[in-house]
């Protein structure tokens, strides 16, 4: 299956002009093109894409997504350090994870004594918007 820069980015969420950055800087190759000379996307290739963006919503830097990349091209040989960028970017995850989870922590803390505090104080309640499930 091919699938039109639009669609690809429509299927992938990213922008067109994303996807053309992604091919410039070398994360992305070049798709193959259709009849008309326009980029078709294939599957494989939004699978590519749908990993650069996990890899970016952990805040992985470009310039480590860009190496990686290259790895990626290089075949099994480079199996080794793409693991470990991978290791190193768990990592970091784990970290800004807990790091979260301390601040949920807080969050939760407070909510609760604001609770005992509304419960035992008349009209302290104010105004109660939806809660957001945890």
């Amino acid at each position: 299956m091919s699938y039109s820069i639009a669609e690809a980015a429509r299927r992938s969420g990213l922008s067109i002009d994303t996807l053309r950055y992604y091919e410039r800087i070398k994360l992305l190759d070049p798709p193959a093109r259709d009849t008309a000379g326009r980029r078709a996307y294939s599957d494989a290739d939004l699978a590519w894409l749908e990993f650069l963006t996990k890899l970016r919503t952990t805040g992985m830097p470009i310039k480590m997504m860009r190496e990686y990349a290259q790895l990626r091209a290089a075949g099994d040989a480079s199996a080794g350090r793409r693991r470990a960028i991978l290791l190193e970017q768990r990592r970091s995850v784990a970290e800004r994870i807990a790091e979260l989870q301390a601040c949920m922590d807080v969050l939760n803390y407070k909510i609760e004594n604001y609770d005992r505090i509304c419960a035992r104080v008349p009209g302290a309640a104010g105004v109660v918007r939806e809660e957001i499930s945890a």
